[in-house]
C-alpha cells in the first residue's frame, strides 16, 4: 500500500510539472524517450537559476576556477580512471517475460523484505554444501557492513544459487533469471568517418575527468597553489539499464561538481572546512 500511495504521488508531480511547463517527455510526440526529459518554459528558468547561484557560490571566490572541458575526451581518459573495464551494473534477464533488471537492485528488494532472513535462507538452501556455507560466513565477517547480503551477490556462484530462488517482479515466474553479467554504463560512440575500434569515444559518464585531466592547464595558467578547487557544470551521460522516479535516475543528466585539491597532511583540515561550508 506505501509503495502504491509513493508512486500515485510520483505520477500527480509529474503530471504536475508537464501542465505547469517545467518538465516534459523528451521526444513525446513519438512515444517519448525512455529516461529523457525536456525542461520547458519554466523549467528551464528554474535550472538556470540553481545554477547560476552555484557557480556564483562555488567560484566566486579565489581559491576556486572554473572550466568548461569536452564531452567526448580521448578513450585512454576513461581506461586510465577505470571506466572502461568497471564502470558496470550486473545485469540480468528473465528468460520467461523478458524484462531486464540490476542485480543488485533485485538483490536489495530482496534483502529489504527478508531482513535478516536474507542470508540465513541462502543458507538453508544449500543444505549440505559446507564448502560454500563456509565462503558466505567468510565474506560476511570480512564484509564489516550491517546487510551485507547484497555483497555477497558480487560472487558469481553465490548469485547464480540465489537467482534460482527469486521471482521475476515482472511476471511472478521463478527461477526463469539467466546469470549476472557485467553491463558497462557509458555510451559508445565514434569519432571521424570510420566506425572501428580506433575511433571509439564516450560520451562522459561524469564531469569530473575534465576536471583532473585539465589540473596543470588550470594551475598554470590561473597561477593556483595547493589548496585550490577547480569547478564546472555540464551533462553527463549514463545508460543505465532501468531508469525510474522521474527526474532522480535518468540517462542525460547535468552535473555540478568541484574537485578541491590539497596537500596530503592537510586533507582533514579541509574536508572538515567544506563539510561545514
Amino acid at each position: 500500500m506505501a509503495q502504491n500511495n509513493k508512486n500515485d504521488t510520483l505520477e500527480k508531480i509529474v503530471s504536475l510539472s508537464k501542465r505547469r511547463g517545467f518538465v516534459f517527455q523528451s521526444s513525446e510526440i513519438y512515444g517519448g524517450l525512455n529516461g529523457c526529459w525536456d525542461y520547458g518554459p519554466l523549467g528551464v528558468e528554474l535550472l538556470n537559476n540553481i545554477k547560476s547561484e552555484w557557480w556564483k557560490t562555488m567560484t566566486y571566490r579565489e581559491d576556486v576556477e572554473g572550466i568548461d572541458a569536452s564531452i567526448l575526451m580521448h578513450p585512454r581518459v576513461w581506461e586510465a580512471s577505470g571506466h572502461v573495464e568497471n564502470f558496470t551494473d550486473p545485469m540480468i534477464d528473465c528468460k520467461q517475460c523478458k524484462a531486464r533488471f540490476r542485480l543488485d537492485v533485485l538483490g536489495d528488494s530482496y534483502a529489504d523484505k527478508k531482513k535478516e532472513k536474507a542470508v540465513q535462507e541462502l543458507k538453508e538452501s544449500l543444505k549440505t554444501d559446507e564448502n560454500l556455507i563456509k565462503k558466505i560466513d567468510d565474506k560476511i565477517q570480512n564484509a564489516g557492513v550491517e546487510n551485507p547480503f547484497t555483497l555477497l551477490l558480487e560472487d558469481a556462484e553465490i548469485s547464480k544459487l540465489l537467482l534460482a530462488q527469486l521471482n521475476c517482479p515482472q511476471c511472478g515466474n521463478k527461477g526463469t533469471f539467466t546469470d549476472a553479467r557485467k553491463f558497462n554504463l557509458m555510451f559508445k560512440t565514434f569519432i571521424g568517418p570510420m566506425e572501428d575500434s580506433s575511433a571509439v569515444v564516450y560520451l562522459r559518464p561524469e564531469t569530473a575527468q575534465g576536471i583532473f585531466v585539465n589540473f596543470l592547464n588550470v594551475q598554470g595558467s590561473s597561477r593556483q597553489k595547493l589548496p585550490f578547487g577547480i569547478a564546472q557544470i555540464g551533462k553527463a551521460f549514463r545508460n543505465e539499464i532501468n531508469t525510474k522516479n522521474f527526474l532522480f535516475r535518468t540517462r542525460e543528466f547535468e552535473q555540478m561538481e568541484m574537485q578541491f585539491f590539497v596537500n596530503p597532511d592537510a586533507d582533514k583540515k579541509w574536508y572538515d572546512y567544506w563539510k561545514a561550508e
